[in-house]
Order: C-alpha cells, then structure tokens, then sequence
C-alpha cells in the first residue's frame, strides 16, 4: 500500500512539473500582460455627481482579468482635487519657532542600532524599496504595514502597485529628482522605535544640478497618524526645482481603485484609479530649518459599531453597512467594495434595522401563557438547560459517534504523516527525476514572474528592489512629465 502511494504521488508531482513548464513558456512568449498607457490620473472631488458615477461602475464587473488604466473624466465632469480638510489639519513652523527643533529627529544621535541605511536606495537613482513597519500607521484611516521608500524625496503608500508612482498615494515631503548615487556621502536612512517611524534622505542632490547643493529633509510617521515634515538644508528654492523627468510635489495624497467599462471589447474590466483627496502645502515657507505638523482627523472608518457611526458628533456623512460590519462614507480605499455588497442602499438604513426590538404585544402575550411571576431573562435562559443537564439521561450514541469520528481523524493523520515521509524519502533517493527537479525550481529564492513595464514619454521611473539587491521587473513606472 505504501509503495502505491509513493507511485501516486509521483506521478501527481510528474503532471504539475510538465504544467509548470508549459506556463513557463507561456510567459516567455509573452502572452500574460497587457496594461494600457493613458495620458493623466483621473481626479474627483467628494460631490454627488462623481458618486453617482462610482456608483453605476459597480454593474460593469465580470469574473475575467482586467488592466490598470488612469485617465481623464469628461471635460464636463473634470475636478480638481481641493483640500477640505476633512482628514488633516497642519501647521507649519519657520526657523525662529521652537517647536522645529522639537520635531527634528536627530538621528546621528542615536544609537547605531536604531538606525539603518539602506543600501540600495543610498546608491542608486529612480530606486523604490519596501520597508515593514513595525505598528499599524494610519493614513487617511487606512491602518498600513508596509510602505514604499523612494530616492525621489517621498513614500509612496498604496496597496497596490502601478505605473503612476509619483501620481498619488504618497507622503511626499520633498519630491524631486534626487540622486543619492553621486556621492557616497548622500544616503538614505530610516528608524523604527515601535512608535516613530523616521525617514532621512540625507545629502542628496538633485540629477544633473549637483553643484546647487545637498538637501537634508525627513518624514517622521509616528503611532498616532502624525506626520511630520522636517527641513534643514534646502539650497534651492522648491519653486525654482521644476523638472521636465520627475514631478515635484509636497505634501500628501490617497486614492482608491475601481472597475470601469473598457472600451476595448478584448478587456472584460479595467481598474481606474481616482484621487479623491490631497494636501498641497505652501511651498514658499519651505527653507532650511522649517517643519510642517500634520494631525489626523477622525474619519468614519474609526466606528466599528452601527450607534457611533451614525451618532458620533466626530464624523459626518458616515453611512453603516451591516453586511460588511463597516462605517464609510463610500470615499476611501475600500470603495469597490463598498459597491460590490450594494453597501450604498444599506447605508440608507438605520441601526434599528438590523437590530429589530420585539413589539410588546408579542411580550404580553409570552407572559400570559406562562402562569405564575414572571422571571428574569437570566432565568430564562439558564433554568431550561440546567434541567436538561440534570434530569436528561447520558446520550450513548452521540459519546459512541464522537469518539469514532475522533478515531477517523486520528487515523488519517497517521496515514498522512507516512505517505509524507515516503515521499521525502523518495525525493532524496531519487534526485533526478521531474518531482524533486520541480520542487528544487521552485524552491529557488530568485524566482520572479517576467513582468516588465516600459516608460514610453517620461523618464521618471522607478523600479521596486529588495533588500537582497535583486530587481523585481514586476513594478517599474512613474507618472506621466508634469
């Protein structure tokens, strides 16, 4: 029996290698990707026109694979991006106020162990690497784990990777085009205490502007949702740092994804991606030796109860989805969602809704069929099994059913354990054949999908690395020259 086994499994590993390999050469031919260049990120402002909109893009999904696509709405329907704010408020500080010095983070003072240099960001340029958090951060009211550290002077914060890096999603507290390759003394650090994040590009020049000077400037992202921006040396003036390669912008922006008709009948959906909000600061008060603070605001994202995300006085327009157990106002990252479980009719509802309290009617007329005081809901629930508990007599079968069922599991495990080790055994023995040859591919750390985007108008592209020092070709792209 056991050498059957061994046979199936074999066998089983043999047709998943020749599948491996056929997808393998599928993907070397080149038939797996396909994503479409347009030319501008779409932008929205929180109006009931765009919702409506959003809201008749939830009928157009269907079940097959779709391409990211960013570009303009209708000239009718075309908005520029406004800060409310709705999510933070902010203050900036020049050098004469004390409150700069309090919010630099000295990071040459701290122990060497606090504090990493990134060495792949430090000497390269157009570079975009990940880095784990170590507590939740929240953005926009979107708790976040990892991040996305870039040369160019920001962090990009989506979920998602795209072409457009530099377009949204960012905490972006100088974006340029900045070049930590030209000198070894230009660096990349960061820290991470478990309640301060700190970010440092340090020394840095601008690409092709070396001589103007090094920049130092930092982001700090502490436990509670602050921002913080912090300048000390800026040799340029940001309004005079325009660039036709790389974007320059300050400040902060999020979006949210959604599945739009394509006007291509080959695409069964397409993702857009839609700004709907971004703070843009005073770049004039940007100097040597200024900060800007910004503190979040309560969103409705933060109530995890029906009664507070319709009641709470922090918070306005919230609707409650009782299917998804979820406050929003149907704006957030969680948009596609939000649709797609028709959250926008359910948010119309009240709490008493999905908590229906018993007509007294119903009440009386339990109370009079029972003789007698009436008794407590603790009673209630408590006296019938307690009864069943002491008067019931032992139930034979079901101990009998349990303990053949705890039998059966106990059997299978065993049989499971065995089958495994021979097949280990058999792999090793046996190193030759296509099972263990397709388990030792795809065992190999280096092994990455062949996905590669190519920039075809600008140069500001980043390409995503790990810390291994190996590129992954899966996200390449910027945003368009602007």
């Amino acid at each position: 029996m056991g050498l059957c086994a061994v046979l199936l499994i074999c066998l089983s590993q043999a047709e998943l290698g020749r599948a491996w390999t056929q997808a393998h050469e599928d993907a070397l031919s080149g038939t797996s990707l396909r994503t479409d260049v347009p030319s501008h990120l779409q932008r929205t402002r929180r109006d009931q026109q765009t919702l409506h909109k959003h809201r008749e893009a939830r009928n157009t999904q269907a079940e097959g694979g779709g391409s990211l696509d960013i570009n303009t709405l209708p000239d009718n329907m075309t908005r520029i991006v406004e800060d409310s704010q709705m999510y933070y408020r902010w203050q900036s500080f020049g050098p004469t106020d004390r409150r700069t010095e309090d919010l630099w983070v000295d990071m040459n003072s701290l122990h060497k162990s606090q504090v990493r240099i990134h060495g792949i960001l430090s000497n390269t340029h157009r570079q975009a690497a990940r880095v784990a958090l170590s507590f939740d951060f929240p953005f926009y009211g979107h708790n976040l784990r990892q991040i996305i550290v870039a040369t160019g002077g920001f962090i990009f914060m989506g979920e998602i990777t795209h072409r457009m890096l530099t377009a949204t999603q960012y905490i972006a507290p100088l974006m340029a085009n900045f070049d930590p390759s030209f000198s070894k003394n230009s660096t990349v650090r960061y820290s991470d205490n478990g309640n301060l994040f700190v970010v440092q590009w340090d020394k840095v020049r601008l690409k092709d502007r070396e001589a103007e000077g090094s920049f130092i400037f930092q982001t700090a992202l502490y436990r509670n949702g602050t921002i913080v921006f912090n300048y000390r040396d800026i040799p340029v003036p940001v309004e005079k740092m325009n660039s036709s390669e790389h974007p320059v912008k300050v400040g902060l922006s999020d979006a949210f994804m959604a599945y739009l008709p394509s006007a291509q009948p080959s695409d069964v959906k397409r993702r857009t991606i839609y700004e709907y909000h971004r703070v843009e600061i005073d770049t004039t008060k940007i100097v040597s030796r200024s900060a800007f603070e910004f503190t979040p605001l309560p969103t409705c994202l933060q109530h995890t109860t029906c009664d507070l995300c319709l009641t709470s006085n922090l918070t306005t327009g919230c609707g409650w989805c009782n299917t998804l157990q979820r406050c929003s106002d149907g704006i957030d990252r969680h948009r596609q969602e939000w649709l797609d479980y028709n959250c926008p009719e359910e948010a119309k509802g009240t709490c008493e809704d999905y908590n229906p309290v018993l007509p007294e009617g119903s009440m009386i007329s339990f109370n009079h069929s029972s003789p007698g005081p009436t008794p407590s809901s603790a009673e209630l629930e408590d006296q019938p099994v307690t009864r069943d508990l002491q008067t019931g007599p032992p139930n034979h079968m079901g101990i009998t059913e349990n303990t053949a069922i705890i039998a059966g599991v106990v059997a299978a495990l065993v049989l499971l354990v065995a089958l495994t080790l021979l097949a280990v055994y058999y792999i090793n023995t046996h190193p030759t054949v296509a099972p263990p040859f397709y388990l030792m591919q795809r065992r190999t750390n280096n092994y990455w999908p062949s996905m590669k985007f190519r920039n075809q108008g600008c140069h500001s592209s980043y390409a995503e690395v790990e810390l291994g020092g190996h590129e992954k070709e899966g996200f390449i792209e910027a945003e368009q020259c602007c």
